[in-house]
């Protein structure tokens, strides 16, 4: 099983694994997350994110899930792409984070990609037209 690490600004990444939790109907094994306050900097963080990416390393390797892309969560993960190991996938969301944990018995390219699409398919414009369609019964 793929581990999955969320590295995030404040306690994004504790609502998020709560929402996963919700959705999975229970806690969920090999996901953990990694809280970065203002004035941290990936340097001084990178030994504590190393050892949690060993525990949750089971041998198929780490999903990182970010929040932005160039801001020190992805600074900090950059540091810690290993391929084959370890990939990173910034813009975190809900419909991404479920996506892979949906996916993460699958290979670690697998589990990177399903949680691209389901960031990209989980943003939607929700219009009139679309709601009525989803409401019709």
């Amino acid at each position: 099983m793929i581990g999955i690490l969320i590295i995030a600004h404040g306690t994004l990444g504790d609502s998020l694994i709560h929402c996963a939790n919700h959705v999975f109907g229970g806690p969920l094994a090999q996901l953990a997350q990694f809280g970065v306050a203002v004035h941290d900097t990936p340097t001084t963080l990178l030994p504590q994110v190393q050892k949690l990416i060993g525990e949750l390393d089971s041998g198929g390797g780490v999903l990182v899930l970010t929040d932005m892309y160039g801001a020190t969560p992805s600074n900090l993960a950059c540091r810690l792409v290993e391929p084959a190991r370890v990939e990173c996938v910034a813009g975190i969301n809900l419909p991404m984070l479920v996506r892979a944990l949906t996916y993460r018995n699958e290979s670690l390219e697998t589990v990177a990609q399903k949680a691209l699409s389901g960031g990209r398919e989980g943003v939607v414009h929700v219009t009139q037209e679309a709601c009525d369609v989803t409401t019709r019964h």
